[in-house]
């Protein structure tokens, strides 16, 4: 019994990590945070990663329930999904520079927390590409009686605190990175990470729109 559940804590880790892929989030959750005090930091990371565990747990038991009861199907959840992170990056993308001092004189830490669920839990660390692998896993999660189910869905919720884990240090110390930064380049990351979650984003959306129109008649 507990062989037949442990093995999706692998499964689960292995299906996540690269969704959510904390140490390359993490260099986004610095550009959208920006030159914040380390408590600021730890104090974001850690909300984030309690909303993270609560967003997967609701996915894991609920969701497949909420997308069919607002009738919202996986592909128009990953296009929804994926134009607001590009949203998100080209906002970034067209801000104005700024070195890293200007920006640690305009930093409000309220501001920061106030983002803390909309956009850094949601769709930064965790996004329409969580979601489909949440539920996906969750549909395999079955054996031959309850129990082999709900020890199935144990071990994916244990993966899931494991990745929590591993987004409190990404986030949390994110400020190390940037001290490695030359002020210079400053100006030159914080474009290139805009960038990346443009394409992101984008990327994330044309792959529920290429499910939509492999759905349409020929």
């Amino acid at each position: 019994m507990f062989d037949y559940a442990l093995h999706f804590i692998p499964l689960a880790f292995a299906a996540l990590l690269p969704i959510i892929n904390p140490v390359g989030s993490a260099l986004i959750f610095l550009g959208i945070v920006g030159p914040e005090p380390p408590t600021v930091y730890r104090q974001l990371a850690l909300r984030i990663a309690i909303n993270m565990l609560i967003f997967i747990a609701v996915i894991e038991l609920l969701g497949a329930w909420i997308l069919k009861f607002f009738g919202i199907s996986l592909p128009i959840l990953q296009v929804g999904g994926g134009v607001t992170l590009a949203a998100m990056g080209w906002r970034m993308l067209n801000a104005p520079d700024a070195t890293p001092a200007a920006a640690a004189i305009e930093s409000d830490s309220h501001a920061a927390i106030d983002k803390v669920f909309y956009p850094l839990t949601f769709p930064l660390t965790v996004g329409p590409g969580t979601i489909v692998v949440v539920l996906t896993l969750s549909a395999n999660a079955s054996g031959h009686g309850w129990s082999d189910i709900l020890l199935a869905h144990v071990s994916i919720f244990v993966a899931s605190t494991l990745l929590a884990l591993l987004v409190f240090l990404s986030y949390g110390y994110a400020p190390a990175l940037a001290r490695k930064i030359p002020e210079h380049a400053f100006n030159g990351v914080q474009r290139l990470i805009s960038f990346i979650l443009l394409c992101i984003g984008v990327q994330i959306a044309w792959g529920g729109l290429d499910t939509l129109l492999r759905s349409l008649p020929h």
